[in-house]
């Protein structure tokens, strides 16, 4: 989708977009290495800020609209696959309903092409009737997987990575301030909130501010 917001971290060398789509996509352009990571945990279009708030424990806060999306980029994350293009799926062989060849030497209906997230592979509907999260990848909500994919799923790899928080009114900006575990966020509702975020980053709470 077309990219809403950029955020660069100059200490990882790492780049960070937002997108229409819904998907912030993490950029190992410093470390040279090629590598891509997909985060889809947001049900909004990305709005303009996010931060990667912890580089030692590998976490990112991002937000969309009102819901604040806080994640951990643990080592075992993986690169979602490059999509696969086929003139016919590549599970059962049936043709797609572009591959007009085929289709007239088998005389069957061409099938809609989708893709596995997991794999990548290009298949039909028929051949992918599972949905599955898959956290390690980015996927916090059910996408669309192969059903051989969907059955080397474990129930721990469903396990969610990342936690959301309802910001109650539509936040425009938001700071974080680290070391005291406090976030500031002002909405087009013209209120600011001041919000705890200690059992969240896990970081001592020393401000003086009241629970009120």
């Amino acid at each position: 989708g077309s990219i809403t917001s950029l955020w660069w971290d100059p200490v990882q060398r790492l780049l960070f977009s937002g997108a229409s789509d819904h998907s912030i996509i993490m950029w190992d352009i410093g470390g040279r290495k090629g590598r891509t990571l997909l985060l889809q945990g947001h049900q909004y279009v990305m709005e303009s800020y996010f931060s990667y708030v912890q580089p030692e424990q590998h976490s990112l806060k991002a937000w969309s609209s009102n819901i604040t999306y806080y994640c951990r980029l643990k080592k075992c994350r993986r690169c979602a696959p490059q999509w696969l293009e086929s003139d016919s799926c590549q599970k059962c062989e049936q043709p797609f309903f572009w591959n007009i060849k085929q289709m007239w030497d088998t005389k069957t209906i061409g099938l809609r092409q989708h893709h596995c997230r997991k794999c990548g592979q290009a298949v039909c509907g028929k051949c992918s009737t599972k949905r599955s999260s898959y956290p390690i990848m980015g996927f916090e909500f059910q996408v669309r997987v192969c059903d051989s994919c969907f059955e080397s799923i474990k129930d721990e790899d469903r396990t969610s990575l990342a936690t959301f928080h309802e910001g109650k009114h539509n936040i425009s900006h938001m700071s974080m301030d680290i070391s005291r575990g406090l976030m500031v966020t002002c909405g087009s509702d013209r209120i600011v909130k001041i919000w705890d975020m200690t059992p969240v980053v896990g970081c001592s709470l020393a401000t003086g501010f009241s629970s009120r």
